[in-house]
């Protein structure tokens, strides 16, 4: 088996969020299934979104997800 890279570097935190439940269970089944973390999983999910997620499949989620929740709250400046 090939020798693993070493990271020179652990992940950057950027950011709390804010998740239903049934997300955060996807998210933690994912993570366990790949043998990485939390962040490891959205980093990767993220940085390869054009190979991870169908783009009209994803924009009928999102509206399902707006329509259930309602929209996220506008930000104060």
């Amino acid at each position: 088996m090939a020798e693993r890279p070493r990271h020179h570097k652990p992940l950057e935190k950027r950011f709390n969020v804010a998740m239903t439940p049934e997300a955060y269970a996807n998210l933690r089944r994912l993570a366990e299934d790949s043998g990485l973390g939390n962040n490891y999983v959205l980093t990767v999910l993220l940085e390869n979104m054009a190979r991870t997620i169908d783009r009209d499949g994803f924009r009928q989620a999102v509206r399902e997800l707006v329509e259930k929740h309602g929209p996220p709250p506008t930000k104060r400046k």
